[in-house]
Parts: structure tokens; C-alpha cells; sequence
């Protein structure tokens, strides 16, 4: 339970990596809002954590819409302890110069300016409680990006610095921010990163690596739980690859 006692959000939380991060927390006795552009989904993933977990949908690249979750979380939570921006998207494998507008537009403001708009709406109140921490959930791909993913790549290059310096302002306030790198994952990204799911094309994927899985939603649980606990009091900056040696 060493998340006892604690409150945390969790964006894109009815599936995938977010679902990893939220049913873990509330295992370890965290006190969860579970955030989706999915509401139904989020509703559904509170039921599934029961006790106390709540649910609310928005659009984390919607400034108006973050600051109404800003105020539904300390209406109904009165604090919060953790923040967990897992929301993101991709596009298709495509050249750099075939990406469309829209795609890229839409890859950025989900990816990059959900962040600032997140930290804009809590920083001040973890800053006031001289407490908090933040998880910022990047990518293999901002470290080792893959062709064709060029965009998306970038934006979670931007996701590490952003952690990094978060890290670096945010330390003398006593706020941790650190982010996980996860490699490709059973999320419901899979097929957009690969472009077709095939058995070919899992095992092109799989053949980089080194442990032979993806990532799954326990790992990642598994390492945010750890992140986001007092247990790492000394940690922050760190950008920790959940990736099965495919950086190395």
C-alpha cells in the first residue's frame, strides 16, 4: 500500500498503458481520477477500480476543458498528490513530408500541449502544498525513434526535455517530475504504430526487442507506482525505459 492515503489522476485511463497505471495505484491504495477523452470508458474503469475512484471526460488538449478538471479535482478530491499525463496519440507510418496537417496538429496539441496546459492547472496547487509528483509517459521513440513515426518521435523527444526541465524548476518546491519510456505495447496505439497488425509485423517489432514482449499495462503500473511513491523521494528528472533493452 504505498500509495495509501494518496490522490492521483491518471489521463487516458480506460485503456491501454493509463488502465495499467490506474488499476495499480488503486492497489496500492490511491485514491484515483480516472481522465479520458472517453468518458464512458473512464466511468467504466472507475467502476472496475470501485471505492472511491472517480471519473471525468475531457479533452486534455482543450485549455477550458483542463480547468474545469482543474476545479472538479479539488471540489471533489481536495488535493491532489500525483499527476500521471499518459493521454497520447499517433499517426500512421508515413514519410515525414506525407504527414498531414491535421495529423501533425493533432499529435502535438495531445502529446506536447496537454502537459503545459496540465502543469498551467495543478502546478500551482502542488507548489502551494510544497508537494506533489508528476509522471510524464514518453516513449522509446524520443530516445531511439523508429522511421516513418518522424512526428510522433518528435513529439515525444520534447515530451523527455520537458520532464527534464520540469525536473530541474519544479525540484526547490518540492514537486518530482519523471517520465517512463515504454517500447511498443498490447495498447490500442498498436496497430497505428506498426500501420497493419500482422504476425510479420509484430515479429519485425519484436525482433528489436531484447526481452522478446512489448510493453504491457502491468509494467507500466509496475514502474509508475514506483515513480510516484515516496520510495523514490530522490528521483526526479529520470526518464526510465520500460522498454526491454531496446534502447541499449
Amino acid at each position: 500500500m504505498r500509495m495509501q492515503g494518496k490522490t492521483a489522476i491518471v489521463t487516458g485511463g480506460a485503456s491501454g498503458f493509463g488502465a495499467g497505471i490506474a488499476r495499480k495505484f488503486a492497489g496500492e491504495g490511491a485514491r484515483v481520477l480516472v481522465v479520458d477523452i472517453n468518458a464512458a470508458g473512464a466511468k467504466a474503469m472507475a467502476a472496475e477500480l470501485g471505492g472511491d475512484a472517480l471519473s471525468y471526460g475531457a479533452n486534455v488538449a482543450d485549455g477550458a476543458e483542463i480547468s474545469a478538471l482543474a476545479e472538479f479535482t479539488l471540489r471533489e478530491m481536495g488535493h491532489l498528490d500525483v499527476l500521471v499525463n499518459n493521454a497520447g496519440v499517433t499517426h500512421m507510418p508515413s514519410l515525414m513530408e506525407d504527414v498531414s496537417e491535421a495529423d501533425f496538429d493533432r499529435v502535438l496539441a495531445v502529446n506536447c500541449k496537454s502537459v503545459y496546459l496540465l502543469a498551467r492547472a495543478f502546478v500551482p496547487h502542488m507548489k502551494e502544498r510544497g508537494t506533489g509528483a508528476i509522471l510524464n509517459v514518453a516513449s522509446t521513440a524520443g530516445v531511439s525513434p523508429r522511421p516513418k513515426l518522424n512526428w510522433y518521435n518528435a513529439s515525444k523527444g520534447w515530451m523527455i526535455t520537458a520532464t527534464k526541465a520540469m525536473a530541474v524548476e519544479l525540484a526547490p518546491d518540492g514537486v518530482r517530475v519523471n517520465a517512463l519510456n515504454p517500447v511498443a505495447g498490447e495498447t490500442p496505439l498498436l496497430k497505428t504504430f506498426m500501420g497493419e497488425d500482422t504476425p510479420e509485423m509484430r515479429a519485425k517489432f519484436l525482433s528489436t526487442i531484447p526481452i522478446g514482449r512489448f510493453s504491457t499495462p502491468e509494467d507500466m503500473g509496475n514502474a509508475a507506482a514506483f515513480l510516484c511513491s515516496d520510495e523514490a523521494s530522490m528521483i526526479t528528472g529520470v526518464c526510465m525505459e520500460v522498454d526491454g533493452g531496446r534502447c541499449i
